[in-house]
């Protein structure tokens, strides 16, 4: 029997999840139509699974943990770092007032961008860029999401979030990473908690790695 958006729910819920408006976005967000041809069998799983370019979508737990942190009421302009195939960024979307996504590889975002049209997202502002440069034109950010890890946030990203607005990047190396919520404070940015421990690609670019 075939597993429906429901039943990605219901796993997301398992790992501690309970916000609803995120579990609810989980729900009505189809993930199927977010990820490769061939990996739609998986759609509905909550598993990474693997694009071009050595990535691996997020874990859709681990984005709706990462998200959930953010406490977004509806009413946030978002930058989010890493687009992906777009399905992070579709639950960004349902959940925010307006979202900003830039993502290194071309080819990734024409993608997304097809995947975000088909289901129905056509307000979302999708760049091509360095994302540890952040996107400065359309700062300041009430929130900002980084779906790679560097062992420090980004200069630029702490610049362009608001005071009081909420910061989550994996911490560490790539591959083994603590995924770490920050708060912008008027002395700068303070490390709030830690979420979770993941493994995440390296945030490559002028603040991040070669």
């Amino acid at each position: 029997m075939s597993r429906t958006p429901e039943d990605l729910a219901r796993d997301v819920r398992a790992v501690g999840v309970e916000d609803e408006r995120v579990l609810e976005a989980i729900r009505a967000t189809p993930r199927a139509e977010f990820v490769p041809a061939e990996a739609t069998g998986l759609a509905y799983d909550d598993v990474p699974i693997p694009v071009a370019h050595g990535q691996v979508t997020t874990q859709p737990s681990l984005s709706a943990v990462m998200i959930g942190a953010l406490e977004l009421d509806g009413t946030e302009h978002v930058l989010e770092v890493g687009t992906g195939l777009g399905f992070q960024t579709a639950l960004l979307a349902r959940l925010a007032a307006d979202v900003v996504s830039v993502e290194r590889q071309p080819d990734l975002l024409d993608q997304a961008r097809r995947n975000l049209e088909r289901a129905g997202f056509t307000e979302v502002d999708l760049r091509v860029g360095d994302g540890s440069c952040g996107v400065p034109d359309r700062a300041p950010y009430d929130a900002v999401l980084v779906s790679a890890a560097f062992p420090a946030v980004p200069v630029p990203l702490t610049a362009q979030l608001r005071i009081g607005g909420r910061l989550v990047q994996p911490i560490g190396p790539g591959g083994q990473d603590e995924v770490v919520l920050f708060e912008r404070r008027p002395e700068g940015l303070r490390r709030s908690r830690m979420l979770t421990f993941a493994s995440f690609v390296r945030l490559h670019g002028r603040y991040g790695y070669p």
